[in-house]
């Protein structure tokens, strides 16, 4: 596999509001990359304005909006488009059984199908060019499973299951396809993650809503006084992310963070039960967490 060529040195970064791909796009700017930050409010594309990018609006999980952002991008990519991180993504926290289907459906439209669509698009570019980089930032939630955070490790094994396929089908073309596999960065995913459980957890005929609501006041209580010793900045992964992009062998998998190089021998090493039990044990409550109730909508 190829270095990408210099006047192909042109990518499309997603989810550039802050975090990761805020810190992705300025690095690969520095590296010498023409850089295509997407966000979705109005008031991020500003700020990526004033950082002297030329943002793109998107938002995955509107199929018309993904649709605009690709055409976008392919009339920019005027020489070849060097490559996609797709970084975008979201969090909906929540006992399995207190999700809706609207919840699932929204989880898995960000992560997954919008996603999958966006790439899609860019392929037969990928294809007649010879040459492309697909880096999809996974998660180490992409290898385990964590109570109340199962709806969002569902979507993040099935990114490894596409990317994996991907990497497969795509080799013949020349297009290379990397997993980064983050463990716990410095970024607002947490905070975000909270106002999802707001958006989906509080709603008037929801059986759950006062347990997610003293869940939630729990965890903002939490983050606001204390900090994980263990977090590694966004830049950590955005330099990992440039090096799937350049290298002329970029690996399958980056995992970031001890946490996630730890998970991934975990995953593969330890047995069910024991996952199973350091699960159990960290539950509060420690027991069913539901009350009686119909069954969510």
């Amino acid at each position: 596999m190829r270095r990408p060529p210099v006047r192909e040195r042109t990518v499309l970064v997603t989810g550039c509001s802050s975090g990761i791909g805020w810190a992705t796009a300025h690095i690969l700017r520095h590296r010498g990359w023409t850089v295509w930050p997407t966000a979705r409010k109005p008031a991020d594309l500003d700020r990526l304005r004033q950082a002297g990018f030329d943002p793109i609006p998107l938002d995955l999980a509107d199929a018309a909006s993904v649709a605009a952002a690709t055409d976008t991008v392919l009339e920019r990519a005027h020489h070849g488009l060097g490559g996609v991180v797709n970084n975008a993504g979201v969090g909906v926290p929540g006992f399995i059984e207190s999700l809706s289907r609207d919840a699932l459906r929204h989880q898995f439209e960000v992560n997954v199908l919008g996603l999958v669509d966006l790439t899609n698009r860019l392929i037969p570019t990928f294809r007649r060019q010879g040459w492309g980089r697909i880096v999809n930032v996974s998660s180490v939630l992409g290898r385990l499973t964590i109570p109340k955070m199962g709806a969002y490790c569902a979507s993040k094994f099935a990114l490894e299951a596409i990317s994996d396929v991907w990497r497969v089908e795509l080799a013949s073309a020349g297009i290379g396809v990397s997993i980064i596999e983050p463990g716990p960065i410095a970024t607002e995913f947490g905070q975000n993650a909270l106002a999802q459980a707001e958006r989906w957890l509080l709603q008037e005929d929801s059986p759950y809503r006062d347990l997610a609501r003293a869940e939630i006041e729990r965890q903002r209580s939490y983050r606001s006084r204390h900090r994980t010793w263990f977090e590694r900045p966004p830049e950590d992964v955005a330099r990992v992310i440039a090096h799937a992009l350049e290298s002329a062998r970029p690996h399958r998998r980056y995992p970031v963070t001890v946490v996630a190089h730890l998970g991934a021998w975990a995953a593969r090493w330890w047995p069910a039960a024991i996952l199973d039990w350091l699960n159990i044990r960290s539950l509060t409550p420690p027991a069913n967490p539901a009350p009686a109730g119909p069954s969510p909508k």
